[in-house]
């Protein structure tokens, strides 16, 4: 039984500005800023972040300590509430002090105020863009990365204090703003998720895929994840050991799972799994299991070629069913010994997107779709119906026979994340928004999804292959290019989205 990993929650940190000298001079006008960051506080808490709210940053000394506040906090983001006009003076020893990312938030509480009734002190309230340019100008110079969340508030009623209507909760102003802030949680959701994740490197990569090799420490210094380097023998141990209440447990799930096909697939190739390949499948599933809980693994990738009819030949011949079991419960599992996209794969796990394993198959150009899609893994929890398992007579390009996934992502929307490397060893990832189509697929035993994107698709395989990819990428259902770039951001990871 897999060892269930609780989702890290990030460490929000969130205070509000105002300035020292207005609180005696309009009675009334701290509190209500401190109610503003209060909603704040609970909507933020409501996607699923640890919040710690330092309150009203008001002069260098409250920067000072709030600075320090959020660092013995480990906070992984900061949300700094510009409620009202503050020296950039005040704020600007919190992000000296505390290096986590700094995301200014001007969010109006009305979507305009009373002019007739208006005061000063209620103008004020009012006024929370008036300091961004100053904060940003400070930021700027001081070397401090931050971005801006412009919009309405989005309360559902007014507070008693307030000259007009407050309410803006139906307010697109609100809405953009409210699913930036969400993306910017669920973006340093990712990033607290790698740290310290341990990705598992099982073999090889694929001999003479040059694209696939990866620099271990590089992707440590730039995720914060560990590699845990693997042999075949760490597996063949567990394997030994595996029981028959284990195995029999694998064929129930993999009954409930997956469909088990029938001899109808156009290649000869691909027939009903044999009952002995069903059961050599599900043992190896659960000692793949096994080395995920005793290694403590939270992603693995993997490949192995040995000589022909060599032992471990026949155990990675039973990889598919188990990886993609493993992909569907938060372990995703990439092939081929590609590290990059098993990174892409876990970013879109951790943010419950799917992530499935893929690469350009063929172009269908009378439907205007691309096929993707790969000889598996596949994540479960993003099919369309059940997959379909498949008795392989031999694995194309690679050694060895078994039962092999064939499945499709549902139709709606995706988004393909890339992750490659530059000439400087950096990272990057590649973005790109398009449509999943129920369009026809071969029955040769592979994951294969049709893909729609905005522009034709010479047009898009243009823009892809000029960014220099891997040939491999991670699909994830929705339109998350917005999410993906944030994540990028705050991970000082270079993106290019393409197909706009």
């Amino acid at each position: 039984m897999l060892n269930a990993k609780s989702q890290k929650k990030p460490r929000i940190g969130i205070y509000s500005m105002g300035l020292k000298h207005y609180w005696e001079q309009f009675p009334g006008l701290r509190e209500r800023l401190i109610e503003y960051g209060g909603f704040i506080v609970r909507k933020i808490e409501g996607f699923g972040a640890e919040v710690f709210f330092y309150g009203l940053v008001d002069c260098e000394q409250e920067g000072a300590k709030a600075g320090k506040y959020f660092n013995a906090q480990n906070v992984d983001l900061i949300f700094a509430h510009s409620a009202t006009y503050v020296t950039s003076a005040s704020v600007l020893p919190v992000h000296q002090i505390c290096k986590a990312p700094a995301i200014i938030l001007n969010l109006q509480p009305a979507a305009r105020i009373n002019y007739e009734k208006t005061t000063t002190g209620e103008w004020l309230a009012h006024c929370g863009a008036c300091p961004v340019p100053e904060i940003s100008n400070a930021f700027n110079r001081a070397g401090i990365k931050f971005r801006v969340v412009n919009g309405l508030l989005g309360l559902d009623y007014t507070p008693e204090i307030s000259m007009t209507d407050e309410i803006t909760c139906g307010y697109p102003e609100a809405a953009r703003a409210w699913q930036n802030i969400e993306e910017w949680v669920q973006a340093a959701k990712v990033k607290c998720g790698l740290s310290n994740a341990r990705f598992g490197f099982l073999g090889n990569t694929y001999s003479g895929m040059l694209d696939m090799y990866s620099d271990f420490t590089m992707f440590q210094a730039q995720t914060g994840a560990h590699v845990k380097v693997l042999e075949m023998c760490d597996l063949d141990r567990q394997l030994q050991n595996v029981t028959q209440a284990e195995i029999d447990e694998k064929l129930r799930e993999i009954e409930e799972f997956f469909v088990t096909s029938i001899h109808s697939a156009a290649d000869p190739l691909a027939r009903k799994p044999t009952q002995e390949q069903l059961e050599w499948s599900a043992k190896v599933a659960a000692a793949q299991e096994r080395m995920v809980n005793e290694f403590d693994l939270d992603a693995l990738t993997y490949y192995y070629h040995g000589a022909p009819g060599n032992y471990y030949e026949k155990i990675q011949g039973g990889f598919i069913v188990g990886h993609s079991l493993l992909t569907a419960k938060g372990i995703p599992c990439a092939g081929e010994g590609d590290l990059k996209t098993c990174l892409a794969m876990k970013i879109c796990d951790i943010l419950d997107k799917g992530g499935s394993f893929c690469e350009i198959v063929t172009v269908d150009y009378l439907d205007g779709t691309i096929l993707m899609g790969h000889d598996g893994p596949f994540h479960l929890k993003i099919a369309k119906g059940k997959p379909i398992l498949r008795g392989m007579g031999l694995y194309h390009g690679k050694q060895g026979t078994g039962v092999s996934v064939e499945a499709k992502v549902r139709e709606g929307d995706i988004t393909n994340l890339g992750c490659t490397q530059t000439v400087d060893g950096r990272l990057k990832f590649i973005i790109t928004e398009a449509q999943s189509t129920d369009g026809e697929i071969m029955t040769i035993g592979n994951t294969q999804t049709p893909v729609k994107f905005r522009h034709d698709p010479d047009t898009y395989m243009d823009e892809w292959f000029k960014e220099a990819p891997t040939h491999h990428f991670a699909m994830s259902v929705g339109h998350n290019a917005g999410l993906f770039e944030k994540m990028s951001d705050l991970m000082d990871i270079p993106c290019v989205v393409l197909d706009r």
